[in-house]
């Protein structure tokens, strides 16, 4: 059987993750492969560390990407400070609270949660009481929930967790690169993010970032190899249980992305590539900038939803800027909506999980997503497609709406003599 040179179909991704990733990531890719231990690789290894500590907004000494999927660097940062019986606290307010229950689970900590309906978020004081409560060596939480659209504040908790002494760790997959997240500020003890959503980077690294914390518990667990250990690592005396992982175990990865660049596994060389990229392209537009960007085509978007006759879904105080969930409106198929979006504009909008299966949908505006044609033709379309559905949409509102947002004129101060 003979097959065609891969031919995929342009579209318009508009999902909280994965997005579109910019055309000068992907030229980043066809870089050609070096050898992982080549100084010219190394030194794009460090010039990563450096970038992301700038991402992450952190002084921390251990920044990088652990190969895989987001939830791997969950897994990795979970799996290397967890030991059978550590209590673990979990707030949940979505689906990816619950990953983080199974991770955990899964590495024997005794696990304690409270939840909150979908489409709220906790206030702090509420999570920091039971905090006390619970007396957790660790708190797993998520900051940005794709799954509800909402965003939860972290920096009051952070404090606390300083204040009493507990691990902070926290998922970030959905929001780092679209909206202002302090590591150091906020007392996180490490985060995850993502490379697939705001950073516009393929799916397939999770950068990380930890601190010494962290780090002191990793030391007191850490094992290296029997085939690439030295002598003097074999003699030294460990504290603490191994680390159950071996791909994920984080004092292994120290020391291959640390001056000793001990092998531990073959570098994704292209995705690294990606990444150097993508970031490159986050610190030369700015921080500050692109969280700017990213909230100014929200509402647009939001402007020319409510203008159509949608009802936005969750919390608008807490929202999360990178993604808008909308209330399926009764009577109407969502999924034939989606369909028809795809096979008709080529744009791809999301459902969402759980609870919340089949009552909204979830449009985002990620990173190279995050432009005003995609807005306004996502817009366009998702109006004709409802017309199509039997909806009664306020024709025309939707893009005079949010083009009222794009072509608002800043009015200067006028200056006094």
């Amino acid at each position: 059987m003979k097959y065609s040179e891969l031919h995929t179909p342009l579209r318009t991704i508009m999902t909280p993750g994965p997005v579109e990733v910019d055309p000068r990531v992907l030229r980043a890719m066809s870089t050609p492969i070096l050898g992982q231990f080549d100084p010219a690789f190394t030194n794009i290894m460090n010039e990563v560390m450096e970038m992301l500590r700038q991402l992450f907004q952190t002084n921390n000494r251990w920044a990088f990407p652990v190969d895989g999927t987001s939830r791997s660097g969950n897994e990795a940062v979970l799996c290397s400070i967890i030991e059978p019986g550590d209590r673990v606290l979990v707030p949940i307010f979505g689906r990816f609270g619950h990953l983080f229950v199974e991770i955990c689970e899964r590495y024997g900590a005794e696990v304690h949660t409270i939840e909150c309906p979908w489409g709220e978020v906790f206030e702090p004081e509420e999570v920091i009481e039971e905090i006390k409560k619970v007396s957790p060596k660790i708190v797993a939480l998520v900051h940005g929930e794709t799954s509800t659209g909402c965003m939860q504040p972290l920096k009051e908790i952070g404090q606390a967790c300083r204040e009493l002494d507990v691990l902070l760790v926290v998922d970030a997959v959905a929001s780092i690169g679209g909206t202002d997240i302090k590591v150091d500020e906020w007392c996180i003890d490490a985060m995850i993010g993502g490379t697939q959503k705001c950073l516009s980077v393929p799916s397939g690294m999770a950068p990380i970032t930890y601190n010494d914390r962290i780090e002191k518990i990793l030391s007191e667990r850490k094992k290296v190899e029997r085939g690439i250990a030295t002598a003097e690592d074999l003699q030294q005396v460990r504290k603490g249980i191994p680390i159950k992982s071996n791909y994920f175990d984080l004092s292994m990865l120290q020391d291959y992305w640390g001056p000793r660049r001990l092998n531990h596994h073959t570098e994704a060389t292209s995705m690294l590539y990606a990444l150097r990229e993508g970031l490159r392209l986050v610190l030369e537009e700015g921080l500050e900038e692109r969280f700017e960007r990213h909230a100014f085509h929200e509402a647009a978007l939001v402007a020319g939803l409510e203008a159509m006759g949608l009802t936005l879904f969750g919390s608008r105080k807490h929202k999360l800027p990178c993604v808008t969930c909308i209330e399926i409106p009764s009577g109407i198929d969502g999924e034939s909506v989606r369909s028809m979006l795809l096979n008709q504009f080529g744009i791809e909008i999301a459902s969402s999980f759980g609870p919340l299966q089949g009552k909204i949908w979830r449009i985002g505006t990620m990173g190279y997503s995050c432009r005003k044609e995609n807005v306004l033709f996502v817009l366009g379309a998702l109006e004709a497609v409802l017309l199509r559905h039997g909806f009664e949409v306020k024709r025309g509102e939707a893009l005079q709406a949010a083009l009222n947002v794009y072509m608002a004129e800043v009015k200067e101060p006028v200056k006094e003599e």
